[in-house]
């Protein structure tokens, strides 16, 4: 189908890329010092310097739009996918400075999150340890045919939209701490592009299709607006000596 082939045509370099420069680039650059970042620098990622920094340039709107050939739980369910890779993959970059006495709690601004076992117990854990259990719960969800059908004929199961919200959401809390409590170790690494372009692709994703909360997403809410804001359009070329504007028009002011 001519929609698959031009989705996988921005996805499959976009996805293979990142294995291709995060590999290189780890095993390139200087490794930075783990240090936990002081309090001035937290939102170290909101500086224009490092905001306007991404690895691709394109409408991600129209990137995460439901084909009209497509059935929705197919088109999500290919896209949480691609997203767990990522995200696992991004996280993967900086895990040995994420460890327990780095960040003794799963924390984003001024958010702690707790991790919730299949009978509801609440534990509060480690980042390491809550990252390590939201990508294994993925990796089950992701990989049983029961719930993630590859077979031609099997259908989703009813509870399939509920599950991909809940796995959003669990991603979210990674992207968020990856901000929060690593983007020092991410810029050392020159990375700061791939987590910004996956991050704006996430959301905006997300967004789309109502899968997280606003109440959820809001403690990043400043972060997002930069990075998901609309590309400003292009310049309009310049005009013929024939078509000339009036002196009048050389007067108005866009304010932005």
């Amino acid at each position: 189908m001519d929609w698959l082939m031009g989705y996988w045509r921005v996805v499959f370099p976009l996805l293979f890329g990142w294995y291709y420069i995060i590999g290189s680039r780890w095993k390139s650059k200087t490794k930075p010092n783990g240090k936990k970042p002081t309090a001035e620098e937290k939102k170290q990622y909101l500086e224009a310097e490092f905001t306007k920094v991404r690895v691709v340039d394109f409408d991600l709107k129209e990137l995460v739009m439901l084909p009209r050939e497509i059935d929705l739980n197919e088109w999500l369910a290919s896209n949480t996918t691609t997203f767990f890779n990522l995200i696992n993959l991004q996280y993967s970059t900086i895990s040995e400075f994420c460890t327990g006495d780095t960040c003794q709690a799963m924390t984003a601004c001024n958010t702690i999150y707790y991790w919730y076992d299949e009978r509801g117990k609440k534990t509060k854990c480690t980042a390491p340890q809550y990252v390590d259990f939201v990508m294994s719960l993925v990796q089950k969800l992701v990989t049983d045919d029961d719930i993630f059908p590859t077979k031609y004929g099997k259908e989703f199961p009813n509870a399939f939209e509920s599950l991909i919200k809940k796995i959003c959401r669990y991603l979210f809390h990674v992207l968020a701490h990856l901000f929060w409590a690593h983007f020092k170790e991410t810029v050392a690494l020159d990375l700061q592009g791939h987590l910004n372009t996956l991050y704006a692709h996430f959301i905006v994703f997300v967004r789309e299709f109502n899968l997280v909360d606003p109440k959820e997403t809001c403690i990043m809410d400043d972060l997002s607006e930069i990075l998901c804001a609309p590309a400003p359009p292009a310049p309009a070329a310049p005009s013929s000596p024939a078509s000339a504007p009036s002196p009048s028009s050389h007067n108005h002011v866009t304010e932005r």
